[in-house]
């Protein structure tokens, strides 16, 4: 089987590739080289943690099984390969929802694990992370490993956020969160510049389930890091909409990049004047609201045929209205614009994963076409801003990052080598954990 099965929203998927199923792997425990396997689910990611460009991927997503679910407690066993719509699909109808969903529905149960997922509401519930009761692993010399806080808990805490790296996943065990509708009642106002909107976010974290901004990164002077902030509660049940609305998918055609500055600057304004000044309340589908690019097929083609590079940071709060400007404005003085500039504030939630993103403070999400060799440049330097500013960058969303870089945010990365299966390894680990290790 060749690669382009898999959509990574990077770059285009390599014409071949060596790709087997978690059966032909567990065949050949035993008998498998070091360092020659990686168990992928959909293979989304934008950087190289999803990557073995000189081995062989283990395709999970070839166990899709949902395996049990209770509709009275919201348990849900499910083996790694299950995606997150198929999760919803199975809870929806109980009233029961992800605790913590990402910006698609389309990822695996095993991705979310590995990379220890967040979404608008960290501030409320933490990472994917925080709502496992326990997992199966299984490792290269064929030993099954039950994982949970208080069976085999240092694994369980490397696995978790441990980008794969940890033995194949097999099953995974979930609590979900009881909603009286899947559906949400939006809030949604405007800000005019960063510290009206750092504030609104602060509060909007008080008192919604979740929040997230839209910056204007190619706003400057006064009204540099303004912005749109969004922030939503599960509406009541009284909601009328279908539980499972119809998706409506269209084809992205592959275009050459269209994002550019002066193109952006338009859609931005746009973006901003469409939402009145003063807040408004609207109840919007969930599919809309926590997944709005899955109805597009192939909308990383926008970006171009280098597609899309995302970089994604979190820095202390105290630091937060600084480090923000200089990034927004160190990205438009390079030359670069931003179609989806985000802005989180992460919870006071300790996650249980060894190297685990998401801590407390401001995460900025920027979002570019890439543009070759500039484009590293500039990654290059918005990490530098970040280390300094007592942040850490995420290797999810990475194909580039200097091994100083990884290792300032993630100092414990020591401990997830020690734990690493022998048989497993990806591109990132190799051009940034083994190059340390050297």
């Amino acid at each position: 089987m060749s690669l382009n099965g898999f959509e990574n929203w990077r770059w285009p998927a390599p014409e071949s590739g060596r790709v087997i199923s978690p059966d032909d792997y567990e065949e050949r425990l035993g008998e498998l080289e070091p360092m020659a396997y990686l168990p992928v689910g959909k293979a989304l990611s934008y950087g190289d943690s999803s990557r073995n460009s000189q081995g062989t991927l283990i395709d999970s997503a070839r166990h899709n099984r949902i395996l049990s679910f209770d509709p009275g407690t919201g348990v849900i066993v499910c083996e790694a390969g299950v995606t997150l719509n198929e999760v919803l699909a199975r809870a929806i109808p109980h009233r029961f929802f992800l605790p913590v969903t990402p910006r698609t529905g389309l990822a695996t149960i095993g991705g979310a694990v590995a990379n220890d997922i967040h979404g608008d509401n960290h501030h409320a519930r933490g990472t994917f992370g925080n709502h496992i009761r326990r997992l199966t692993l299984m490792r290269s010399d064929g030993e099954r490993l039950t994982c949970s806080t208080v069976e085999n808990a240092e694994i369980f805490a490397a696995t978790i956020g441990g980008l794969g790296l940890t033995g194949l996943i097999l099953e995974v065990e979930l609590r979900l969160m009881k909603v009286p509708s899947p559906h949400v009642q939006q809030h949604a106002c405007r800000f005019d510049d960063l510290d009206e909107g750092l504030v609104l976010l602060d509060r909007a974290c008080e008192e919604h389930e979740y929040a997230v901004a839209w910056i204007d990164q190619l706003s400057s002077g006064r009204r540099a890091g303004r912005g749109v902030l969004w922030a939503a509660d599960h509406a009541d049940s009284s909601c009328e909409f279908p539980d499972i609305p119809k998706r409506l998918t269209l084809s992205v055609p592959y275009a050459p990049p269209f994002l550019n500055t002066a193109g952006l600057r338009v859609f931005n304004e746009y973006h901003f004047r469409r939402v009145p000044p003063r807040e408004t309340v609207s109840t919007e589908k969930w599919t809309s609201y926590f997944h709005p690019l899955d109805r597009y097929t192939a909308w990383n083609r926008l970006y171009g045929p280098r597609g899309p590079c995302q970089h994604q940071s979190v820095f202390p709060v105290e630091r937060a209205r600084e480090t923000t400007l200089r990034l927004l404005e160190t990205a438009r003085r390079a030359g670069h614009a931003s179609f989806q500039t985000t802005l989180h504030r992460f919870g006071d939630n300790a996650a249980r994963g060894l190297l685990s993103f998401a801590r407390p403070g401001f995460s900025l999400t920027l979002d570019f076409a890439n543009q070759g060799e500039a484009t590293v440049k500039l990654l290059g330097g918005l990490d530098r801003i970040v280390v300094e500013a007592g942040g850490v960058v995420n290797p999810g969303k990475d194909f580039r990052m200097e091994p100083e870089i990884f290792e300032a945010s993630f100092p414990a990365w020591k401990k997830l080598e020690a734990l690493r299966d022998p048989a497993l390894v990806s591109d990132f680990w190799r051009r940034t954990a083994l190059a340390l290790r050297r």
